[in-house]
């Protein structure tokens, strides 16, 4: 089969080989993909790089967690409903080797959701990391309904997805972008409201939410801390998936003194039965009507080193994805 893959850690074209290799067969409780287009996450990225001064995990790697196309051969103790089913996958190279991009990949069969058939391979292959990352940044500290969720970074592949998946949950939702170029995008996955980042982002927070703010997730933990902590209420909750800085100050007595709840999200350790749920509320999402997250490039896999560098430096907003 077709594939790509790296023995060594560094920039992309300086490790990223194109090339064949032996198809992958299913175990017991596992299921092959033949995969139509793999998705490219920041993590995919930065452990290409060694970011997290990990190391190489396995000898070889085929990247990307995310992906989507038809299952089409199971193993022991699966049924062979699955057969040719239309489905996205997530978590195909978290503590596992081989990922997606490749045009065979094998995984457990709890990594993988049946894609409704209003939703294109393409956008399936956007939802793995964002979307369970975003579900469980929303829904981490309890029942949000009726209460006021912020999303910092609202237009991004996290923030959109937590905007519509916030919004299905009954929350008022407030959204911040760092262009109001991007303002329809969190509109468009359910903001109510869209405030521009700036100096002044608490007070018009408040401005436009009096009644204070339940719950944040943030994309820039570091950066945001002092306004978060502003503009939550007593007793509310803020859960950070990622950050700007990774040694950040906090402003420990005032979050001491109101009471607030700290959670931090990695989605390869997302509990089992929460990455189930989550798969179910965004596939609930997209037979709803919501059209998952904007794909603005599509490269070929034997061009796979280009799309790391535009994941890396986005020339616009929007995923990039791997056609298998």
């Amino acid at each position: 089969m077709k594939a790509a893959w790296y023995e060594k850690q560094g920039e992309a074209r300086e490790v990223l080989v194109f090339g064949e290799m032996d198809e992958p067969f299913p175990g017991k409780g596992e299921v092959r993909l033949k995969i139509a287009f793999s998705g490219v996450n920041p993590g995919d990225v930065k452990k290409r790089r060694d970011s997290f001064g990990i190391g190489m995990p396995y000898p070889r790697v085929i990247p990307h967690s995310d992906g989507a196309g038809v299952v089409d051969m199971v193993g022991e103790r699966v049924s062979s409903k699955w057969l040719k089913k239309r489905v996205w996958c997530h978590g195909a190279q978290s503590y596992r080797p081989f990922g997606t991009a490749a045009e065979f990949t094998v995984v457990p069969l709890e990594k993988i959701a049946e894609l409704p058939d209003s939703t294109s391979f393409e956008a399936g292959a956007t939802l793995g990391i964002p979307g369970l990352t975003a579900h469980r940044a929303v829904h981490i500290a309890g029942k949000i309904k009726n209460k006021t969720v912020l999303v910092q970074g609202g237009a991004g592949a996290v923030g959109a997805c937590a905007v519509q998946l916030a919004h299905r949950a009954g929350a008022r939702v407030l959204a911040t972008c760092r262009s109001e170029n991007d303002f329809d995008k969190a509109f468009r996955a359910g903001a109510d409201k869209v405030l521009l980042t700036g100096n002044d982002l608490a007070e018009n927070i408040k401005i436009m939410a009096p009644e204070g703010i339940d719950h944040i997730v943030e994309v820039a933990f570091a950066a945001n801390i002092k306004t978060n902590v502003e503009v939550l209420n007593q007793g509310g909750s803020l859960a950070a998936y990622a950050t700007n800085s990774p040694e950040p100050q906090i402003p420990f007595w005032e979050m001491v003194f109101k009471n607030i709840n700290v959670f931090f999200v990695g989605s390869d350790d997302i509990p089992a039965d929460m990455k189930v749920e989550a798969t179910e509320d965004i596939n609930q999402a997209l037979k709803k009507g919501w059209k998952g997250l904007e794909v603005s490039e599509i490269i070929p896999l034997e061009k796979i080193a280009e799309a790391h560098e535009l994941v890396e430096t986005p020339k616009k907003s929007g995923r990039v994805i791997v056609k298998i």
